[in-house]
């Protein structure tokens, strides 16, 4: 028998990596969120037996993929509704599942059912915010914990969308499908964003003792292909891609071999992925001219900017600045004034760079590490090291990431050390 610990490690790795593909596959079965979830949790609690009695499948996903659909049609067999659910056994027949199911299911094989999954979770009869919420949940695996750090939101609140959207998915008979034409082209909006904040969970987890949660990325990237592959011709699709894979090019860059953060500016840039660069650059060139740009064009040409850099120095952040500029006109969120911000600082100076972050509203920030974090920063560079100390203490309070503790513990030790050093040679 393995030890509890390995497996239990494995199942939490497998939840992270392939829950929302076998919600998906569930869910074309049962047509019901709440039953494809609950199946989805007897097929893991399953595997936590069956791997720590025998072994742990070479292919995890493809174990829990059949299991689950073993599981949600022997369900709709009991209750005696198999006929209600004909379009899906018909496609499970297809499959060879239905009677033979194999041991083996290559997931691979129903390449769309998360992407139909987004956007039955991004119908247009439910709130914004629900939306991009329960996919997060259903097809990133996201918890309501890390959905609210994301949203900067209460986790009671996000639990609220949560149950509210599922329900309205269930009384108003939501299809699960992908839909065409002018309503792919509505709903195309809220798609962008869920596969950008699931991106953005990976690349900076909120939580946990890693900074890159590699397999969200990988997901987020994977995701943004297939819908690049159902619009070809739509600029902030590709705007999308290419800003996630230039911001995937530097995901191996921004820990150390110790798994310590490294800003940009220390960055081995030798480290950075070249392949994911050149498709990056490839896919920002498609999106076409800049005069119309979307905000997700304008992300990715920023991140454009830091890859076409020979240096931190050779940055051209001036340029930077200016996409920013048209950034708060077309996409404005406190975030943008953030990092537009920060921009202005390392274009013209420490200074300038506190007075425009003193010009944005904090309030709208509240909890938000990168806001402090970033006040620090400029303040440790302008020598006010009682200021920087205090502000690095703010951020530490709010993150819950381990990595980003370590490195603000770290400068924020700096700070302590070099202030007392000040004040010593006051005293002398």
């Amino acid at each position: 028998m393995r030890s509890t610990g390995a497996v239990h490690a494995r199942i939490a790795q497998a939840f992270r990596e392939e829950y929302g593909r076998v919600v998906a596959s569930v869910l074309r079965i049962v047509r019901d969120i709440d039953t494809a979830e609950d199946v989805v949790q007897e097929a893991f609690a399953q595997a936590l037996d069956h791997w720590a009695a025998d072994q742990i499948p070479e292919r995890p996903g493809a174990w829990l993929l059949t299991t689950a659909r073993r599981r949600a049609l022997d369900r709709l067999r009991r209750a005696r509704r198999v006929e209600t659910h004909a379009g899906a056994l018909v496609y499970e027949a297809e499959l060879g599942v239905v009677d033979e199911m194999p041991d083996v299911l290559d997931p691979e094989q129903i390449p769309d059912d998360r992407l139909r999954l987004i956007f039955t979770c991004c119908h247009p009869i439910l709130p914004p915010d629900s939306r991009v919420a329960l996919t997060l949940r259903l097809v990133g695996g996201l918890s309501t914990v890390e959905i609210g750090r994301a949203f900067l939101v209460p986790e009671p609140t996000i639990a609220q969308r949560l149950v509210r959207a599922k329900r309205t998915i269930r009384d108003r008979a939501v299809p699960y499908e992908v839909p065409e034409g002018q309503e792919l082209t509505e709903r195309l909006p809220a798609v962008l964003a869920v596969i950008y904040l699931v991106f953005n969970e990976g690349y900076a987890a909120h939580t946990g003792e890693t900074l890159v949660r590699q397999d969200l990325c990988e997901e987020a990237i994977r995701l943004g292909r297939i819908l690049a592959g159902l619009m070809p011709h739509q600029p902030e699709v590709l705007g999308l891609v290419a800003l996630i894979e230039l911001q995937a090019s530097r995901a191996a860059a921004r820990t150390a071999a110790e798994g310590d953060l490294v800003l940009l500016e220390d960055q081995d840039r030798s480290r950075w992925d070249r392949a994911r660069i050149a498709r990056g650059l490839r896919d920002l060139d498609r999106a076409g001219p800049m005069s119309q740009a979307g905000p997700y064009q304008l992300q990715a040409a920023i991140a454009a900017c830091h890859a076409r850099a020979p240096s931190w120095e050779g940055t051209d952040w001036e340029r930077i600045v200016t996409y920013y500029d048209r950034l708060t006109e077309v996409a404005p969120s406190p975030v943008v004034d953030l990092n537009r911000a920060v921009a202005i600082g390392l274009a013209r100076g420490a200074a300038v760079g506190l007075a425009a972050l003193e010009r944005i509203d904090a309030s709208a920030l509240r909890g938000y590490h990168h806001l402090p974090a970033a006040r620090a920063e400029f303040l440790r560079r302008l020598g006010r090291w009682s200021d920087a100390a205090s502000a690095y203490r703010e951020a530490l309070h709010l993150t819950d990431n381990v990595t980003e503790q370590k490195f603000l513990a770290e400068r924020l030790a700096t700070c302590e050390a070099a202030g007392d050093g000040r004040r010593g040679q006051l005293l002398d």
